[in-house]
């Protein structure tokens, strides 16, 4: 499933493809620092740093540097992160991507696939506020395939990475059970034990104007269409009910940032809407896909979401 994946304009780390740490502490010269290559300008927390070129042998594991500790929590597998970053390929003198040029910063959920398998180790355990270099093999990386044209085949890549935030995912959205007794609209489920809600589908024809109910109404902030929201959902068709796409069947929550997702409906249904809540978003056609066939999904769709707002960044 995880059609809706495709509805976000990501940069490149969500590219995510298919041992960790080496404590030996490498050669330093000018362009080396502890192993990795040195940080030549912008070095403090904040700024947006220049990276030397590496000399030698790249490491053949995961190399993490703390250039700076922060005092925040320690981050752990499930947290929802923001951060800013700059990557370059070991043997190269210009990055290939970076966060600080686009002044928003990168929202990742840790351990949950989104990004390759370097950034999802190397950002484990570090303290919130912290500046860390990370070396990255090519199998913790994009591989032998690479990521053309930016990316090598088999390409050892460094990340200066600074970890603003880290905030906890909870299992499902909580609050008040709002009453659903238009007969005419989809009936979702009000379970809160972290499993897939619930929806079902009336047989009669569809709104014609887009729909943001509560099912659940927390007394969280309101969303705002700048935000970035960490969501479960389950999204069907009305035409005949079935679940085109589940965050629940691949047991992860999603990163929506709002000002990338392009599908209407769902970015207006969630506006507004309060954080910990659960909403039962109906778009029709002229809010989703309209009358173009879109990766499976029948063009002139009505399309039914059931969403857990679970937190925000």
């Amino acid at each position: 499933m995880r059609r809706l994946a495709g509805l976000l304009v990501v940069p490149l780390l969500l590219l995510s493809t298919a041992a960790c740490g080496s404590d030996d502490k490498g050669s330093d010269s000018a362009s080396m620092t502890n192993g990795l290559p040195s940080i030549t300008a912008g070095q403090k927390f904040g700024e947006k740093p220049t990276l030397a070129k590496g000399e030698g042998d790249p490491p053949k594991e995961l190399k993490v540097n703390v250039i700076s500790e922060g005092k925040g929590p320690v981050t752990k597998k499930g947290d929802a992160l923001q951060v800013n970053y700059l990557g370059q390929a070991w043997d190269s003198t210009t990055p290939f991507d970076n966060s600080f040029d686009r002044g928003q910063p990168f929202d990742v959920t840790l351990g949950a696939g989104q990004v390759i398998k370097g950034w999802d180790q190397g950002l484990e355990g570090q303290k919130v506020g912290s500046r860390i270099e990370i070396g990255i093999p090519p199998e913790l990386g994009y591989g032998a395939a690479g990521s053309p044209p930016s990316i090598k085949p088999n390409a050892t890549l460094v990340f200066v990475v600074d970890i603003l935030k880290a905030v906890t995912i909870p299992k499902s959205a909580t609050g008040t059970p709002v009453a659903q007794d238009n007969k005419d609209l989809p009936v979702v489920g009000t379970n809160t034990d972290g499993k897939a809600p619930s929806l079902t589908v009336p047989k009669t024809d569809p709104p014609t104007k887009l729909v943001s109910n509560y099912v659940l109404e927390s007394k969280g902030e309101a969303v705002k269409a700048t935000d970035t929201v960490v969501v479960n959902y389950v999204a069907a068709l009305w035409k005949d009910g079935k679940v085109f796409d589940s965050t629940y069947t691949a047991g992860k929550p999603a990163n929506f940032p709002l000002p990338q997702l392009t599908l209407k409906g769902l970015k207006d249904g969630l506006v507004g809407k309060k954080v910990g809540s659960r909403v039962l978003i109906v778009a029709p056609p002229s809010e989703a896909f309209g009358d173009k066939e879109q990766q499976g999904i029948p063009k002139n769709s009505t399309l039914v979401f059931a969403v857990d707002i679970l937190t925000k960044m």
